[in-house]
């Protein structure tokens, strides 16, 4: 018990940080006839209820906002963690002229903020045809400097052991990169995609930049317009945004137990 004060700044701070969300699902629980902004004492329904979910489900289109975001999500994640781990294992693996000014070039890319750069994908997104279209939210995130760092770190951790075995029995690179080296990094590649999912999911700017027809609209938009045509209807305006974060929860709560630090280094002994 010597680290109780710890523990206690600790257990502190989680409350604090928990009590936003706790304040979202309550008032999203709340009867109309409840008090949203009635302090601490006022914080739980006293009579929890439904009504506000199913409202927002039954009179506004979230079901196809939620759909939107799923499949803007995952073929994001998807495509993502493939680029980043083939752009990665050469930088991490690989010797050709160049690997280390490449690595501080797309490195360098991070101090640019997207701000910067929205203006010329717009265009670019224009000239493709790209908008009012899934590939068009999705293409500015097919590849992100901060994966690939992330996984070329990985890739550098993985026993030279493994690979060098693996060409021994007539592997080539791609084989060595699908079959070795993917598998050595998966709690690297779990992590990043925890990242590029919530980044994904929860993104709103370019969405909105790219999008102005509400069969595509994500589940930020779908939120960001129901603000406005409830006229500030805290307690819908609540379930709808439940609704927007559940599923992030639910994800960190699946794939969590995948984050773990690596066991390749077990497959060498010596």
């Amino acid at each position: 018990m010597k680290h109780w004060k710890t523990y206690l700044v600790l257990v502190l701070l989680a409350i604090a940080m928990l009590l936003p969300l706790l304040w979202l699902v309550a008032t999203a629980l709340k009867a109309p006839t409840e008090d949203v902004f009635g302090g601490l004492g006022q914080l739980l329904p006293r009579q929890p209820n439904l009504g506000n979910f199913i409202k927002v489900w039954q009179d506004y289109p979230f079901g196809r906002y939620l759909l939107n975001s799923v499949v803007v999500s995952s073929i994001t994640v998807a495509l993502n963690l493939f680029f980043c781990a083939l752009a990665a294992y050469p930088l991490a693996r690989l010797n050709f002229v160049g690997r280390d000014v490449t690595l501080a070039a797309i490195v360098a890319t991070l101090m640019i903020p997207f701000q910067l750069i929205m203006i010329p994908l717009y265009i670019l997104a224009v000239n493709l045809g790209l908008r009012n279209s899934y590939v068009g939210i999705i293409f500015p995130s097919l590849a992100s400097a901060f994966g690939i760092f992330l996984l070329r770190q990985a890739f550098q951790g993985v026993p030279k052991e493994l690979e060098e075995a693996a060409r021994i029995d007539g592997c080539r690179e791609l084989g060595i990169w699908w079959h070795i080296m993917i598998p050595a990094i998966r709690p690297a590649l779990v992590t990043l995609a925890i990242f590029v999912f919530i980044g994904s999911w929860s993104d709103f700017l370019w969405p909105l930049i790219v999008l102005d027809q509400p069969e595509y609209y994500t589940l930020p938009l779908g939120v960001a317009q129901l603000s406005s045509a409830l006229d500030f209807d805290w307690r819908l305006i609540a379930a709808a945004s439940v609704i927007a974060i559940a599923p992030i929860i639910v994800l960190f709560l699946f794939v969590q137990r995948y984050i773990i630090p690596s066991e390749a280094s077990s497959g060498v002994k010596g």
